[in-house]
């Protein structure tokens, strides 16, 4: 049976032809076809839209009201589904991202400065938080993808490693003489400590991990960013828990040295995350496809 919207169609093409059979052959129909389908909306609405005469077709008043009106709808339609190719092929779009500020910096500029290079047209949306904060920012269609501190237990989001990190403790001239040699985590713990604070999902790996080895911590500082425990342990105020990876100016320019310990923390990940059961757009697809090829 032939929609509603397919009649409109046809209505509006026999409007720009004025002719049934030039409508009949620019939509691939038989005239007996499209002759029919007038008549079936001449019918649903009650009034007859088209005079016929030997020489084609011209609205009625009623037609000439109502061809405004679909013209118009189906000039939208065609926008729409060219609006729909362009976010298909990457030409028009946004991608909403969810992470946080340090693996922004440290970790993910790079592959947005390579996207932008090759999809130029697409809209940037960036938004900060912890671990915890992102997935709930995910789960409520905040942002299409969540760059995360793994492990991140949720049946409901699908995870995909990116990259490998390594904890570990750094420290100013300060606290050289003592750290000289390889410590453990029993005597580590025993100097000034400096964390993230509780709720980040990195403090919480290295603190369960201490934990199961039986060490609790009561961190001398608890700050909000990895920046800050990088310049507190500059400025000699204690040892800081940082990400390896994350440190390397600091560390190859001598501002800290690495702790040497006896036993290092185990290495987590980096993780790309979106809901398992909503699709990736176009572009959040393409941008987690260079994530995963790094």
């Amino acid at each position: 049976m032939i929609s509603k919207l397919d009649l409109y169609k046809i209505f509006s093409k026999v409007a720009k032809c004025n002719s049934f059979s030039k409508a009949a052959k620019e939509l691939y129909m038989t005239q007996p076809a499209v002759s029919q389908a007038i008549m079936q909306l001449e019918k649903d609405l009650n009034t007859r839209l088209f005079n016929r005469t030997p020489k084609g077709a011209s609205l009625t008043n009623e037609g000439s009201l109502l061809f405004e009106y679909v013209n118009s709808a189906m000039n939208l339609l065609q926008t729409g589904e060219e609006k729909i190719l362009e976010f298909q092929n990457l030409t028009a779009g946004e991608l909403k991202i969810g992470v946080g500020d340090t693996i922004s910096r440290y970790f993910l500029l790079p592959y947005l400065e390579a996207f932008h290079n090759k999809y130029p047209n697409i809209k940037f949306t960036i938004v900060n938080g912890t671990t915890l904060e992102l997935c709930s920012t995910l789960k409520s269609g905040e942002v299409d993808i969540s760059i995360c501190n793994l492990p991140i237990e949720d049946s409901t989001l699908e995870v995909r490693h990116c990259i490998d990190i390594q904890d570990t403790f750094v420290y100013g001239e300060r606290f050289a003489e003592a750290l000289s040699r390889p410590v453990s985590l029993h005597e580590l713990v025993k100097l000034p400590l400096i964390f993230l604070e509780p709720k980040s999902n990195s403090r919480k790996y290295v603190e369960d991990y201490m934990i199961s080895k039986g060490i609790k911590i009561a961190p001398e500082f608890e700050l909000g960013s990895h920046d800050l425990l990088l310049e507190f342990a500059r400025i000699n105020l204690g040892i800081a828990c940082v990400t390896q990876e994350f440190s390397q100016e600091y560390l190859a320019k001598g501002w800290l040295t690495e702790v040497q310990l006896l036993e290092k923390i185990p290495r987590r990940s980096i993780g790309v995350c979106n809901i398992k059961s909503v699709p990736l757009s176009p572009a959040a697809t393409k941008f987690v496809e260079l994530l995963e090829n790094k």
